[in-house]
C-alpha cells in the first residue's frame, strides 16, 4: 500500500464554534450553568474531528531513563571518534553495530548490537527514530539556560520527569491529567460505544498518562487479562457455588443507597471483565508470535495490547490508547551489562508486535512509541554507569510511520563540551515532548486548534496554530 504525508486542514465549522465561545476561556464563566453548556457544545463538536476508520496508540514507558546513546550510536568517522571520547568505557564498538542511514541528512549511525529486529523494521519504513527529545516549557539552548529560560521543575528527577512526560505540563507538580487522558476526555464519546471499558487501556498498572478528567484507565494483567474475582464463572463445584453465591449478592434489592450502589458497581465490574475477557480470549494470533512474545515481560504486555486491538470491533472501539511498561532503566551500575539485557527485550517484543499486527491486517493503523524520564550522562560514573541526564532518542513503529528515518536534530557531536552539553554529557533537548505528542495526537484524529491546545497546553511555544502540517512529519495517512 502506498503511504502519503498527513496534512490535516482545519476545520472551519468547529473553529467558528469555539471562536464564538471564546475558545478555552469560555470555561471559566462563574455561571455552573453557562460553564455546562459550553462543555456540550464543544464535546458536540467531537463529530467535527476525523474519527473515521480504527486506530491505536500503544506507548512503551522506559521506566527509569533509558542511555539511549548506546541505542543509536553516530558512525561516521568523525562523530564516532568524538562518542568514544564522551563514552570511554560504556562506548560499544563499531564493529558489533547494526547500521543504518539517514537518508535526508546523509548521516550513519549503529544500533545496539542486541536490536537486529529494529534495523530490519528501519529499511523496511516501518520505524523511525525520533532524536534528542526531552520535557521543556519553551525552546532552551545553552545561552538562555540558567539565565532566564524558563525549565521544568524537578530536571533530573525521576519522579517529576516521569510525570512530565505524561502529562506534558512540566511547570506544575499537581497536575493530575495526561495528554492522553486528555485526548480521551475529546474523542471518547465519538469512537468508544463500550461505556463499561475505557478506551484507554493500561497493562498491569494505573499511571498519569491516560488518566483525563472524565477518563481513567482500564486496568488488566499481563497474564490473564481482566480480572474477575478468582473462581468466578469456572465450571468445578466450588467455584459454581462461588458464582451462584456472587450473583445472589449483587443482585438483591438493596434499601441502603451505599450497599445499592457498592453491589451496582460491583456487577458492572465484574459483567465487565467477563465481556473483555470473552472478547480477548477468542482472538486468534499465529502461535509462533505467541510464543516469542511470552518470552519477556514486554513482550507479555504487548500480547495482551494485541488481543484487545484484535477484539476492538467487539468491545466497540474505534480508537484505543495502551499503556505498557518496563522498567530497570536507572542504571547507574553496570550498565553495558545491563543493557545486553533489555535492549534485546525490546527488540525482539517489538518485532513481535509488529508481526502480530500484520498477522491481524491493522499494521497501518497501530502506531508504538516509547517514552522514558530522561537520557542519561555521556560520561561514566565510578560504577561503570551513567546517570541522570535530559534529551534522549525514542522509537516510533507502525506501517503509518515514515521510516527509515531519524526526525528532529542528533548533536552534530557528542564529545564533552559540545553546544548542548550542560556537563557529563547532559544534552539540552531540541525537540520537545509537546511536538513529539502533537504529531501523534494529529494522527489520531485531533486537529492544530483548541483541542490540541487542551491536550498539550504549551504547544504554542513549540508549533504554530497557523501551521496546516505537523510538526515533525514523522506520521503518515495510508
Amino acid at each position: 500500500m502506498s503511504k502519503t504525508k498527513i496534512i490535516r486542514g482545519n476545520d472551519l465549522a468547529r473553529r467558528d464554534l469555539l471562536r464564538r465561545l471564546g475558545g478555552c476561556a469560555a470555561l471559566t464563566q462563574t455561571s455552573l450553568l453557562s460553564t455546562l453548556l459550553n462543555l456540550s457544545l464543544i464535546r458536540s463538536t467531537a463529530a467535527a474531528i476525523d474519527t473515521s476508520g480504527y486506530k491505536a496508540l500503544v506507548c512503551v514507558f522506559l521506566h527509569g531513563g533509558i542511555d539511549s546513546y548506546n541505542m543509536l550510536v553516530p558512525t561516521d568517522d568523525e562523530p564516532y571518534a568524538d562518542y568514544l571520547l564522551a563514552r570511554s568505557n560504556l562506548a560499544l564498538e563499531l564493529a558489533t553495530l547494526h547500521g543504518i542511514a539517514d537518508p535526508i541528512d546523509g548521516r550513519a549511525y549503529g544500533l545496539h548490537p542486541g536490536m537486529g529486529d529494529l534495523q530490519s523494521l528501519y529499511d523496511a519504513g516501518n520505524l523511525a527514530f525520533i532524536a534528542n527529545v526531552g520535557s521543556l516549557l519553551e525552546p532552551v539552548d545553552a545561552a538562555t539556560y540558567g539565565n532566564g529560560a524558563r525549565l521544568p521543575l524537578g530536571l533530573f528527577s525521576h519522579s517529576d520527569q516521569q510525570r512530565h512526560w505524561q502529562t506534558a505540563t512540566p511547570q506544575s507538580r499537581t497536575q493530575f491529567t495526561g495528554w492522553l487522558g486528555r485526548m480521551a476526555d475529546i474523542l471518547d464519546d465519538t469512537v468508544n460505544r463500550n461505556p463499561a471499558i475505557s478506551m484507554n487501556i493500561a497493562i498491569d498498572h494505573l499511571n498519569i498518562l491516560q488518566t483525563g478528567d472524565g477518563i481513567v484507565p482500564y486496568v488488566v494483567d499481563d497474564r490473564d487479562g481482566a480480572e474477575v474475582l478468582a473462581g468466578y464463572g469456572a465450571g468445578n463445584a466450588m467455584d459454581l457455588i462461588l458464582t451462584g453465591a456472587t450473583d445472589s449478592f449483587l443482585e438483591q434489592s438493596y434499601a441502603d443507597l451505599l450497599k445499592r450502589s457498592h453491589a451496582r458497581l460491583n456487577r458492572q465490574s465484574i459483567d465487565a471483565a467477563v465481556d473483555y475477557n470473552d472478547a480477548t480470549h477468542s482472538v486468534v494470533i499465529d502461535s509462533a508470535i505467541i510464543g516469542t512474545l511470552k518470552n519477556s515481560y514486554l513482550g507479555r504486555q504487548l500480547l495482551q495490547v494485541a488481543k484487545a486491538i484484535g477484539a476492538q470491533q467487539v468491545l466497540g472501539q474505534d480508537r484505543q490508547v495502551f499503556f505498557v511498561e518496563r522498567g530497570g532503566w536507572d542504571n547507574h551500575a553496570n550498565l553495558l551489562a545491563k543493557q545486553d539485557f533489555l535492549l534485546p527485550e525490546v527488540n525482539q517484543a517489538f518485532k513481535a508486535f509488529y508481526d502480530a499486527m500484520v498477522y491481524l491486517g491493522v499494521e497501518n493503523d497501530v502506531v508504538t512509541f516509547t517514552a522514558s524520564d530522561f537520557a542519561r550522562t555521556l560520561s561514566a560514573n565510578s560504577n561503570d554507569g551513567s546517570d541522570h541526564a535530559w534529551g534522549g532518542n525514542h522509537i516510533v513503529m507502525g506501517g503509518s510511520v515514515d521510516g527509515g528515518r531519524l526526525y528532529g536534530s542528533y548533536p552534530d557531536s557528542l564529545a564533552p563540551g559540545n553546544s548542548l552539553d550542560l556537563g557529563r554529557g547532559r544534552l539540552i533537548p531540541t525537540l520537545s515532548v509537546d511536538e513529539y505528542a502533537a504529531e501523534l495526537a494529529m494522527w489520531f484524529g485531533i486537529d492544530n486548534d483548541a483541542n490540541l491546545e487542551t491536550i498539550l497546553p504549551n504547544i504554542r511555544n513549540f508549533y504554530s496554530a497557523s501551521d496546516p502540517i505537523p510538526p515533525l512529519g514523522f506520521m503518515l495517512d495510508t
